[in-house]
């Protein structure tokens, strides 16, 4: 499979070198596969948009959802960046491994969440209304449930764009499982 060349911030629209800036100044670097968005005018500051808006689902719960629905479309860039952004978090590597697997059998309601979400990416939105309902019995509101599933939307556009592109992966590789 042909890969797709990551554009420099010089190869992109103004708009574009903009959001460049913003990252690099955010994260230190602009990773890959967003640069790869600004081959499009628009998509890049779309999902940033996307990604970036408010949510009941943040932090860990956000990186439960990002590493399981990774894990289920095998996506090494997204595993990649999202085991680092875990370890930010505060996840240990064997939790996050554990995660992956669609388990968080350390804290109940990251379990539920874990389950649910593995159950919908591999369903393909399809859950099981026992997962459901036990998502609910873990504490988690109707609210929750809305924004796990543009959570999952969120990472399943990277993921797509990722085993499209091939675009090369700019983070330590995740481990096997």
């Amino acid at each position: 499979m042909n890969t797709i060349q990551a554009p420099t911030r010089d190869q992109v629209s103004p708009a574009n070198q903009a959001l460049f800036d913003q990252l690099k100044k955010g994260l230190g670097m602009v990773p890959k596969l967003y640069a790869t968005l600004a081959l499009s005018e628009h998509a890049l500051g779309n999902y940033l948009a996307l990604q970036n808006a408010k949510s009941s689902i943040t932090g860990k719960a956000r990186e439960v959802v990002n590493l399981v629905v990774s894990q289920v479309n095998s996506c090494p860039y997204c595993l990649a960046a999202h085991t680092v952004i875990g370890g930010l978090v505060g996840f240990k590597p064997e939790q996050i491994i554990e995660i992956r697997r669609g388990d968080a059998s350390w804290d109940p309601k990251l379990d539920a969440l874990a389950k649910l979400v593995k159950n919908i990416a591999s369903e393909r939105g399809h859950a099981d209304p026992a997962r459901v309902q036990a998502f609910f019995d873990a504490g988690w509101t109707p609210e929750n449930l809305v924004d796990v599933i543009v959570v999952i939307g969120d990472k399943t556009v990277t993921n797509y764009l990722h085993a499209t592109t091939q675009v090369p992966v700019d983070f330590p590789a995740a481990p096997s499982l």
